[in-house]
């Protein structure tokens, strides 16, 4: 590889779209120099008919234009577009590919669900050193859970279910009643059952990735009296602390979780419902503690690009 390159990742999530120019040295080594996000919420709205919605693509169109705008300050050598489960699912994806194609200039790669679960292998495993786990990856519309033996992945899986579209559906958003909660908890249950290899993950470290999951890291550093809230590599929280976080924030409505410190408030509506799939999930394999990673699908494709380039 040539000198020092620079490689710009867009990846437009159900919740968020994210920017990352990181500049790749000689040796295949890496350093993010710049990183911007932005919430557009993509799925809101898709319910189950699976169809992305005019005012959810305008403001994820405009927040790509407003990504180029940046990254075409830099040298920008190559640049990647990757898209997760939100248009991975919906209906009119050719339609929302080619506005962004038209308007932005740039082909998106669609990920499947079993290659977003291997990125995110890829992304953990290369950073944080750990061979034996479960990794949960929390999206805004979908959760990838992939199996670790050993340093490789034995088992890969993606399923419809995220912040966003468990929210929605269940009425999760604001005052969230016993019901409600059940039902949501019954339904992620259910689509656990059928994952038939959970069985061989019993005790095993949880590795945890995702924007709620990075809310529950953050909230915890807040309260702790961290010095870097966001510095939450390798960080670890026990059960109980998981637990006793959950319960505050099922306290009360909307507003009274936009005053907790740590909860970024645009996403106060869907914390309830997106650190859901951990909390049944945790009681699925009897979790003692969960660990986070800061490097997921993003570093998971840089790792893939480096070699490619060797």
């Amino acid at each position: 590889m040539a000198g020092m390159q620079n490689l710009v990742i867009l990846d437009i999530g159900s919740n968020s779209v994210r920017m990352a120019i990181n500049q790749i040295l000689e040796d295949g080594t890496y350093r993010e120099i710049k990183r911007v996000k932005n919430d557009s919420r993509l799925s809101e709205g898709m319910g189950r008919a699976k169809v992305l919605q005019p005012q959810a693509m305008e403001r994820t169109i405009r927040a790509l234009a407003e990504f180029k705008a940046i990254y075409q300050q830099y040298r920008a050598d190559y640049v990647i577009g990757i898209a997760t489960a939100a248009v991975r699912q919906a209906k009119n994806q050719t339609a929302f590919l080619q506005k962004v194609k038209s308007r932005i200039g740039i082909t998106i790669r669609v990920l499947s669900g079993v290659q977003e679960a291997y990125y995110d292998y890829l992304g953990v495993i290369n950073r944080l050193g750990i061979k034996n786990c479960l990794i949960l990856d929390i999206g805004g519309a979908s959760c990838e859970l992939i199996r670790v033996v050993g340093g490789r992945s034995k088992n890969l899986t993606s399923i419809p279910i995220g912040a966003v579209n468990i929210s929605e559906r269940f009425h999760l958003t604001n005052t969230v009643s016993g019901a409600d909660l059940f039902n949501a908890q019954f339904h992620i249950q259910k689509v656990y059952s059928r994952i038939k290899w959970l069985k061989h993950s019993q005790r095993e470290p949880l590795v945890l990735l995702g924007g709620a999951n990075r809310t529950l890291a953050r909230i915890n550093r807040t309260r702790q009296g961290m010095k870097w809230v966001d510095a939450i590599h390798g960080y670890h929280l026990s059960y109980e602390q998981v637990n006793r976080t959950y319960l505050n924030l099922l306290r009360g409505d909307v507003k009274r979780r936009r005053q907790i410190q740590g909860l970024e408030r645009d996403r106060a509506d869907i914390i309830v419902g997106g650190l859901l799939p951990l909390m049944v999930l945790m009681e699925k394999v009897d979790t003692r503690k969960v660990l986070f990673s800061e490097s997921g699908v993003r570093e998971g494709i840089i790792t893939e690009f480096v070699e490619a380039k060797k």
